[in-house]
């Protein structure tokens, strides 16, 4: 008897306790509506085993599905996260939420797929290029170590740049502007904006407000002043990654990147809702009891 489904590579984050637990069940429902593929845990970072797969199903938290966005991108399969960690705002489904799915996640009907942007980051020394990348998140120009202020140039479009004294700067996807950008004052953007968000960390202004470009906009960032600690010091960060340190005269060039990452949503689960559950946006001030506003 031939199984109708969807053929299902699983993926485990064995340091979450919560995740290994629940792969039995997962693991269940995966036989019973589709066709299990493969398993692999989070410790590899070949996209092999995701050979022949539909959907990739990630058992974790956001962390977990964040890192296996970067191992699975290139391949275009969608990723479904199932949230076993602590905030669970880009894993949309609990265990109980996709158990109750399971018929119609697995066994082949529509999926509810969004489409992420990400941005690709190229550090140029000179007339090299020193390290090319690309992140779901941000691209993080950060201070690093001894700590003190640095001094970038901000060029957008290829237009004037902009001088900001501070700790750095955070450049984010529509994804990443409820991560650090968020932390840096930046706004929350839809997920489906084409749009990147610019804000500064800690600027010694307060004239620097953060901006959001449109997705195709090229930016670049020059460094004017560097912290240069024996090898540490100010770095590019990506996605909450040290990728490459940077001296004085680097330039970091950020751009749009065309292949984008794939995830199933949640049909019973609203985004703005979720950042007023979650992020606790627009929360009103709390009240002691019995007063009244």
């Amino acid at each position: 008897m031939t199984r109708v489904g969807r053929s299902v590579l699983l993926v485990v984050n064995r340091r979450k306790p919560d995740a290994v637990g629940a792969a039995d069940r997962v693991r269940e429902l995966i036989s019973a509506h589709g066709t299990l593929v493969g398993e692999t845990d989070t410790e590899r970072e070949d996209a092999a085993a995701a050979e022949g797969a539909e959907l990739v199903v990630v058992l974790g938290g956001d962390g977990t599905l964040l890192s296996q966005a970067r191992r699975f991108a290139d391949l275009g399969v969608p990723l479904l996260g199932v949230n076993l960690g602590k905030l669970g705002f880009m894993a949309e489904f609990d265990l109980e939420a996709f158990e109750r799915s399971a018929p119609e996640l697995l066994g082949g009907g529509a999926l509810s797929v969004r489409e992420h942007r990400r941005l690709t980051a190229e550090v140029r020394r000179g007339r090299s290029v020193v390290y090319s990348g690309v992140g779901l998140n941000d691209a993080v120009v950060t201070a690093g170590p001894p700590f003190r202020l640095i001094e970038l140039s901000l060029s957008i479009a290829g237009g004037p740049g902009a001088k900001v004294n501070g700790d750095g700067l955070v450049v984010s996807t529509p994804t990443g502007s409820t991560a650090y950008n968020l932390s840096a004052g930046g706004p929350i953007i839809e997920p489906g904006v084409d749009a990147l968000a610019i804000a500064a960390i800690a600027a010694h202004t307060l004239a620097f407000r953060p901006i959001v470009v449109d997705g195709s906009t090229p930016i670049e960032l020059r460094v004017l002043r560097a912290n240069e600690a024996n090898g540490e010091g100010t770095a590019l960060v990506l996605d909450g990654r040290r990728v490459c340190g940077l001296r004085t005269g680097d330039v970091v060039r950020i751009g749009r990147d065309e292949a984008p990452v794939r995830f199933v949503t949640n049909p019973g689960r609203d985004y703005w809702a979720t950042v007023m559950d979650k992020l606790h946006w627009a929360a009103a001030p709390r009240l002691r009891d019995g007063s009244e506003g």
